[in-house]
């Protein structure tokens, strides 16, 4: 079995990138997204993390995750996330990709990709890099021109607070980000 390497700070913060079963188009549907908000509802109750910003595009999500003190778990808090919307979403009609040998013998459905990507975050200089690069994917991604007009992203939370400009995002905040792999 592979050995992940993997940097764990006790109430870090982190970035992380999770993909859906071969990138299937799922998550901005109106089944998954309540299932995925309950989902992240329940687990930040029983295992409490701040989800500091949050992109949710069709076959992937980004988000920046602050961890309490002294806890390091993020692992099973996705492991958790993953299972309750998973099994939400089947019950409300949404329906899975085709499993291979390998998913039918770990009795996994096809609805996540295995693993996902996560960045632990140096400093605040890093911590807001990653957060302009969750606003500004929907954007590299072409789903839109420009950042306000996409939905399902807390960049009008920010809007709202004053920390961005509504026009925000002319050009890429953080082209080095494309250059690390980030997806």
């Amino acid at each position: 079995m592979s050995q992940y390497r993997r940097y764990f700070i006790p109430g870090g913060t982190y970035f992380f990138t999770v993909v859906t079963h071969r990138r299937r188009p799922i998550l901005t549907s109106d089944i998954a997204r309540p299932c995925l908000s309950q989902a992240f509802r329940e687990v930040k109750t029983d295992r409490p993390f701040e989800s500091v910003v949050l992109v949710l595009l069709p076959d992937h999500l980004h988000t920046v995750w602050t961890l309490p003190p002294g806890d390091s778990d993020y692992p099973t808090r996705w492991k958790k996330i993953k299972e309750k919307f998973t099994r939400s979403f089947l019950a409300n009609g949404g329906t899975e990709g085709p499993r291979n040998a390998s998913r039918i013998r770990r009795r996994e459905r096809a609805i996540w990709q295995r693993r996902g990507w996560e960045h632990t975050c140096r400093d605040d200089d890093d911590v807001e890099r990653c957060i302009n690069y969750v606003h500004w994917n929907p954007v590299k991604h072409g789903l839109v021109k420009r950042v306000r007009d996409y939905p399902w992203s807390t960049f009008h939370r920010f809007v709202q607070r004053g920390e961005y400009d509504p026009d925000w995002g002319g050009e890429n905040p953080c082209p080095e980000a494309d250059l690390l792999g980030w997806e």
